[in-house]
């Protein structure tokens, strides 16, 4: 476990960046349901494919700037002209099978909303709409993926979303909260 003061966190954070402390202690593990974060979220996990979280969470604000607010009608109807301007855009990652990849993911996202009523029911049906709690006592001991992310990442890429592989997934699944993986002596182990 990292400390920073007296507060026990997992051990994968670094303390000396502020926002990564604030993204452990208040974001990742939290269940979420808000429909715009649950897109977001799934885009720059995504976006993080080999690189760091802590690279993307620096990037996170300038994400939100270059893709509307993460505005999906929007975002599904980029055109060539926006997409040179995002890969001209050095506040993102510049890859062009990314940038793709979120105009793909918010057209398939458009199309799974019409089937679901939203990307939140659709998530978390998977999990009867309770998170998974674990109960690891070391990061070291949280796997890469599930056969629950393996089956959600199947599921994803079937209706068109990109870079949704299953790793790619299970972290998603930590990020918003389908699956709290804190460590048991880290301070949120039992967020609800």
């Amino acid at each position: 476990m990292n400390m920073s003061g007296a507060v026990r966190r997992c051990a994968w954070v670094n303390p000396a960046n502020p926002r990564y402390l604030a993204y452990h202690d208040q974001e990742w593990g939290v269940p979420c349901h808000d429909e715009v974060r649950l897109f977001e979220m799934l885009n720059l996990e995504g976006a993080q494919a080999g690189l760091s979280w802590e690279t993307i969470l620096n990037k996170r604000d300038n994400y939100r700037a270059a893709f509307d607010g993460w505005d999906a009608g929007k975002i599904a109807a980029y055109d060539a002209t926006k997409v040179a301007a995002l890969l001209a855009n050095a506040g993102i990652v510049r890859n062009r099978l990314k940038i793709a990849a979120a105009i793909s993911n918010a057209q398939a996202y458009l199309r799974l909303r019409d089937e679901f009523g939203s990307l939140d029911a659709y998530l978390w049906a998977f999990v009867d709409g309770k998170p998974i709690r674990t109960a690891w006592t070391g990061q070291q001991q949280a796997p890469a993926k599930t056969p629950l992310s393996d089956r959600i990442s199947k599921d994803l890429a079937k209706r068109g979303f990109k870079f949704v592989g299953s790793t790619i997934i299970y972290a998603y699944m930590q990020a918003i909260g389908m699956v709290n993986d804190h460590a048991v002596d880290c301070h949120r182990f039992d967020i609800e």
